[in-house]
């Protein structure tokens, strides 16, 4: 296997959250147990959602945490050229068209109907860009690192947005160029975006690209059951070294590291000193858990 090569992709938002720490934790001791290179990558290709203020606390919050990452940042606001260029190879193959549909249209449906795949059903109208799923890479499995053996159909998931009708650019697409122009051949990341997976390496075959290996991390969740997230006002991280030991602490039992508890009180750069050492990704279980 080539070098290994990780990275951390927040989207500014807003502030990270203790869901968010997991996942930035567990990919950056994987990395660093491998001896492997760890980037950090702001995913701000939406403006109206995103901020320069946001992105100076996530790298706040992550210093902070002693999650220091590798080379300069990748900012994906300004990577137009390069999803221009890979959404027109994906059109001269006839895995992408233009959707003139709106959610609203199609809300009693499980998932887009495909209505405009054979042409636009409203010309004149602004277009989305869509993944054709069906004529894609199908199945598609893979092995990951944590859940084994995964199996989806994209077609049964619909046909992703490349880019919205308002001009930005969508994850699916986004993730999978830059990735593959960072290198990165090992991706930790929540379980979300488990089912996100399969559009992904639709793209990585029709565009040629190398796969990366996934690891899906189990999710952390409120008292209420639902998944951490900025939406649900998730508590953010604090910026301070002081303030982040405890949450270190929790994250690693979180993440099923079983620390040792004279640890708690130890520094960030202790903690993530035998985190390293003691990294150990087959401990982590297969259920979501309530997060401290």
């Amino acid at each position: 296997m080539s070098a290994y090569r990780g990275r951390f992709a927040p989207t500014p938002s807003g502030p990270l959250h203790f869901g968010s720490l997991t996942a930035a934790l567990a990919s950056f001791l994987d990395a660093r147990q491998a001896g492997g290179h760890w980037a950090l990558r702001i995913e701000d290709i939406d403006p109206p959602r995103c901020s320069p203020e946001n992105t100076d606390i996530i790298k706040r919050q992550l210093t902070a945490f002693g999650l220091c990452w590798d080379g300069p940042v990748r900012y994906q606001h300004d990577r137009h050229a390069a999803y221009q260029q890979a959404l027109n190879r994906l059109i001269d193959a006839g895995l992408a068209y233009p959707c003139s549909c709106s959610r609203r249209q199609w809300q009693t449906h499980a998932i887009y109907p495909g209505w405009c795949r054979d042409a636009v059903c409203e010309p004149g109208k602004p277009v989305a860009w869509r993944l054709r799923s069906d004529l894609g890479l199908r199945p598609v499995i893979w092995q990951d690192r944590r859940l084994g053996t995964c199996r989806f159909d994209p077609a049964e998931l619909g046909d992703s947005v490349l880019k919205r009708k308002d001009g930005p650019w969508a994850y699916q697409l986004a993730v999978v160029v830059d990735d593959a122009d960072q290198g990165i051949n090992q991706i930790v990341r929540g379980a979300d975006l488990l089912d996100n997976t399969p559009w992904q390496r639709q793209l990585q075959h029709a565009l040629d690209l190398p796969v990366p290996h996934y690891f899906h991390l189990p999710l952390m969740l409120g008292d209420d059951g639902h998944k951490l997230s900025k939406q649900n006002l998730a508590p953010a991280l604090p910026v301070s070294e002081q303030q982040a030991r405890p949450l270190l602490f929790q994250a690693l039992i979180a993440l099923d590291q079983l620390p040792p508890h004279e640890l708690a009180s130890a520094s960030v750069d202790e903690q993530l000193s035998w985190a390293i050492a003691h990294w150990t990704p087959e401990r982590l279980r297969c259920n979501d858990r309530i997060a401290p």
